[in-house]
């Protein structure tokens, strides 16, 4: 397999975080890396291949005039590569508008994908995480657009959670087929006139926002403004009650006492919830998988998204969207 290629200049903890997650997916896991940015500040990379990139677009640069005007950057030459042949997929935890647009842009969209989406896992406390698309790519969508979200959608869910027949919903505000905004109603509509079963997937109908953590659906389709509102409450509401939770355990003596004895019975539900454990978002449409990682990513996160974006390849998740899309 071609190496993934990182871009080592991207998010809060680069280059240091980048590079020590590139070295253990590479050393640990045998996946091979091509790291890109500048090389005299990536440090040492083990034996891992660097691909200079003089320039860096930062978190807060307007990404569509940052990827045409900074042709130089990491992130450019990354997508570069997967565009040449020298790798098979990137990663980055930079701006993710820059990501999006430098993948869109270098690499191209896949054949019939009118726009690609962002995918994001969201765990349960059981079961398979719940696959979130659009989570930001699009703020306004079109109703056929949805429809091809749920089928690249489920392609995703089928390569990367292994569900054998995953099953599709719409974000709405009521499980009724009638509810929900005119683009909602319209998409509904397409969605239920798809014959799923060809496709290995189901459309259940509506869901709504609390069934995201849930049951219901293995992947959940909505626009890009209403996924990205969704996702971003989960994670705050995720994260203030983690909080409160540490400050309860240390409230008293007693409580801090008895939380000696809870912590290591929650602690596999906080590694099911840590975001570090999935790696990142993907990037579906494009004709080289792309992993948006979160901008704080760890070395264990930026791991984990080398990983994702190594299995998403072997599994041809370019080539399988390709003909879902086109079916």
């Amino acid at each position: 397999m071609l190496p993934i290629a990182v871009d080592a200049m991207g998010g809060d903890n680069a280059p240091s975080a980048i590079v020590a997650g590139a070295r253990r997916a590479h050393e640990e896991r045998g996946i091979p890396v091509v790291l890109v940015g500048r090389p005299d500040e990536i440090g040492d990379t083990g034996d891992i291949p660097v691909i200079a990139a003089s320039e860096v677009i930062a978190m807060d640069a307007d990404p569509g005039s940052s990827v045409r005007t900074m042709k130089d950057s990491s992130l450019v030459r990354a997508a570069e590569a997967v565009r040449d042949g020298q790798a098979s997929a990137m990663v980055s935890a930079g701006n993710t508008g820059a990501t999006m647009a430098s993948a869109l842009l270098r690499t191209g969209r896949i054949k019939g994908v009118s726009r690609p989406a962002i995918a994001t896992a969201i765990p349960g406390p059981v079961g398979p995480p719940t696959v979130l698309l659009d989570a930001g790519a699009n703020a306004e969508c079109r109703a056929e657009w949805l429809v091809q979200f749920a089928q690249m959608g489920a392609v995703f869910a089928r390569a990367r959670f292994e569900i054998e027949k995953p099953r599709v919903a719409l974000l709405s505000i009521g499980e009724e087929a009638g509810k929900g905004s005119p683009l909602v109603k319209e998409a509904w509509g397409l969605l239920d006139a798809v014959d799923w079963s060809a496709q290995g997937a189901e459309f259940v109908g509506n869901v709504e926002g609390r069934d995201l953590m849930g049951t219901e659906a293995d992947v959940v389709v909505t626009d890009g403004f209403t996924g990205n509102v969704a996702l971003k409450t989960l994670e705050g509401c995720a994260k203030n009650i983690i909080s409160s939770l540490l400050e309860a355990f240390e409230s008293t003596p007693e409580a801090k006492e008895a939380s000696e004895k809870l912590l290591p019975a929650l602690l596999p539900l906080y590694q099911r919830f840590n975001a570090d454990s999935y790696g990142g978002a993907m990037l579906l449409g494009t004709k080289g998988p792309c992993i948006i990682s979160h901008g704080s990513s760890s070395d264990e996160a930026m791991m984990n998204a080398i990983s994702v974006a190594s299995e998403m390849v072997t599994s041809d998740l370019v080539g399988k969207i390709g003909a879902a899309v086109q079916a």
